[in-house]
């Protein structure tokens, strides 16, 4: 299993947009062809052929927001949550993520997020990460958010935290001042440069972030605030940003009953004026903690977040009657979009990466390629981290 050359036959293709029943050649973890039909290559000793039989075809799952060394902690050191396993990543679909850090920005260091990805990287997916945490100034490396995004792969950025009790509290000044050298790390090492915005649900909402567009030069497209179906508040000043040209994230649930109360937010969303998956993306929070606070802002409870929601939002997205190739774009086109990956991650397009998943009739997974390499067939896990069981 797992040769350079596989040749998978009669897929209905999503890339994300259908392109109809197509056969696609992988050769070496890249996509080489797709036409019709291929021939030439069956009963090749060095090619594994796959025949989809009508079966869905779409480019893997990215992750723009995931705890990969764990989160948690506001309850204490008992309280962390486990560094999350390469199984319990591909298993939801998911073939590149982009990992941060949360709350704990001291005992959860940037050394070990900066190790934690290049291992999943290792092990078979594509994994980025953010420096910083949620307080200012941000946890480095090197001691500077421009020098670790340029000098340390594969640090693209940066996260911080707005709004929120537990962050330092930013204005427009100091997130122009973070902006900035996101944006100058970026250009210099030809990555992104996205400063990811933890958003709370405090009284200040965007408005650090609507300053900051209206008092400098950085482009919107450097922010990506995150958790912005926490409030209607939120949700509409995001319904703003996205009229100026920027993004917004939403997280999909961490419960069944609040994975379908966010999938009803996401379409409400999409029926305003202006607004359209091309400029939404949706993130797990995977391995990150979901504390509940009380009115004096004590933590009354803490659970964590699961990245089977990411695929389970997308059903209930389309059995709402959002088509799949407009729903898929919150997972594929559109963060590839930021991260500046477009024709590489996110589509099934020749010079693509082989990251493909997929589905069978009832669009539950079936089976996926990361880079070309077989991670699950047939709903088996195949591909597993070093010291799975």
């Amino acid at each position: 299993m797992n040769a350079l050359i596989k040749l998978i036959k009669n897929a209905e293709v999503y890339a994300p947009a259908p392109l109809g029943k197509k056969d696609v050649l992988v050769i070496a973890g890249k996509i080489a062809r797709i036409e019709d039909k291929i021939e030439g290559y069956d009963g090749l000793p060095e090619v594994e052929v796959f025949d989809l039989s009508g079966n869905k075809l779409l480019p893997g799952y990215i992750d723009m927001h995931m705890h990969i060394t764990g989160g948690g902690g506001e309850q204490g050191p008992a309280s962390r949550v486990p560094e999350a396993m390469l199984s319990q990543i591909t298993s939801c679909g998911i073939t590149t993520v982009l990992g941060l850090l949360g709350t704990d920005g001291v005992t959860r260091s940037m050394e070990n997020l900066v190790a934690k990805a290049r291992a999943l990287t290792e092990e078979g997916i594509t994994a980025y990460c953010l420096t910083g945490s949620y307080g200012l100034p941000s946890v480095t490396i090197t001691g500077s958010v421009e020098k670790d995004i340029m000098m340390i792969p594969p640090i693209i950025g940066t996260k911080i935290a707005v709004s929120d009790h537990r962050s330092s509290n930013p204005q427009g000044p100091e997130l122009i001042e973070v902006g900035s050298a996101t944006r100058r790390g970026g250009m210099l090492s030809n990555t992104a440069g996205l400063v990811t915005m933890h958003m709370g649900s405090g009284k200040g909402k965007l408005d650090p972030l609507f300053y900051a567009l209206d008092h400098s030069d950085i482009p919107a497209k450097n922010f990506l605030p995150t958790h912005m179906l926490r409030t209607p508040e939120l949700m509409e000043e995001g319904a703003k940003l996205v009229r100026r040209g920027g993004y917004f994230d939403m997280t999909a649930g961490s419960t069944d009953e609040n994975m379908e109360t966010g999938a009803e937010q996401i379409m409400e969303i999409l029926s305003w004026e202006g607004m359209s998956t091309d400029h939404l993306t949706m993130s797990s929070d995977a391995f990150g903690s979901q504390p509940k606070f009380n009115e004096q802002g004590e933590c009354i409870g803490l659970t964590y977040c699961s990245p089977k929601y990411l695929h389970l939002t997308i059903k209930s997205l389309v059995r709402r009657g959002l088509p799949l190739e407009q729903a898929i774009k919150l997972l594929t086109s559109t963060p590839a979009e930021l991260l500046g990956k477009a024709g590489v991650k996110g589509c099934v397009a020749v010079g693509a990466d082989a990251d493909l998943l997929i589905l069978d009739d009832s669009l539950d997974i079936d089976s996926l390629f990361a880079k070309g390499q077989l991670a699950i067939l047939h709903k088996e896990i195949i591909l597993k981290g070093r010291f799975e069981a």
